[in-house]
């Protein structure tokens, strides 16, 4: 028959279990420490980094995007503030709300045109065109981080993907998957028509048709009942560049 162990083996794995528990609370520690410890040297370093490269990172785009990398790895946020020691050292949060100030100034100049979806490509272009005259490179990158910092105001602006291209949208409207297969077939010419989104998408006539209205509704699509064949064309200037109608500087 099996004894049961008695009231003071009962103590001694008590106390056993209560030993090992304080152990791996004090192993836990030491290595939250460690890892704060390592942080702060880090921090530390990129700090140094950004005082001996400050004006490589504020001319140079691509040397600008791996520094943000290594500011993610480490928890710091350039961008987190206008004040501070980030933005005494290398003033990019002032960059980049000008950045956002004039992307949006370009999204409402070519809201007429495009129903406030446009070509992520394209925005840097125009915005490249609308900062000749600064010192400072843009890249897409910098754009998508100034967007980034718009859309936490809650200004409606946000990028999404339709096919291989990112598109800003800067109105609040809703694309379902329909609309962004649309989006992705005209992207090969710049419009679409109901034949080829039938054929093309294996859809419905009425599938087609409703899709496409209602991108022309929110201002997206405009229609050209003029092309050769005699076949409705829908446009879409969001695909298409529009550097040509021109934007205020």
């Amino acid at each position: 028959m099996r004894r049961r162990p008695g009231i003071g083996g009962l103590q001694t794995a008590a106390a056993a279990r209560d030993q090992y528990r304080a152990l791996g609370e004090n192993v836990a520690k030491l290595r939250t420490d460690l890892m704060k410890e390592q942080l702060a040297t880090f921090r530390s370093q990129l700090e140094e980094f950004a005082r001996k490269h400050k004006n490589d990172i504020r001319k140079n785009p691509s040397f600008r995007s791996q520094f943000h990398e290594m500011c993610a790895k480490v928890g710091v946020d350039p961008l987190a503030s206008n004040k501070g020691f980030w933005a005494e050292l290398l003033g990019i949060g002032d960059f980049y709300y000008e950045l956002g100030v004039q992307i949006v100034e370009i999204c409402l100049a070519t809201r007429p045109l495009n129903g406030g979806l446009i070509d992520l490509q394209e925005l840097c272009k125009l915005l490249r065109q609308k900062r000749k005259h600064d010192r400072e490179a843009v890249s897409e990158d910098d754009c998508l981080r100034a967007i980034s910092k718009l859309k936490t105001l809650g200004s409606g602006f946000e990028v999404i993907s339709a096919g291989k291209k990112k598109l800003v949208r800067s109105v609040p409207t809703e694309l379902n998957k329909d609309h962004n297969q649309i989006l992705e077939l005209a992207q090969a010419q710049g419009y679409v028509t109901v034949d080829e989104v039938e054929r093309r998408l294996s859809w419905t006539h009425g599938r087609a048709i409703d899709a496409l209205d209602t991108l022309l509704d929110e201002g997206l699509a405009m229609i050209d009942d003029g092309h050769r064949d005699g076949k409705r064309c829908y446009w879409f200037p969001c695909v298409s560049s529009i550097s040509s109608f021109g934007v205020d500087n």
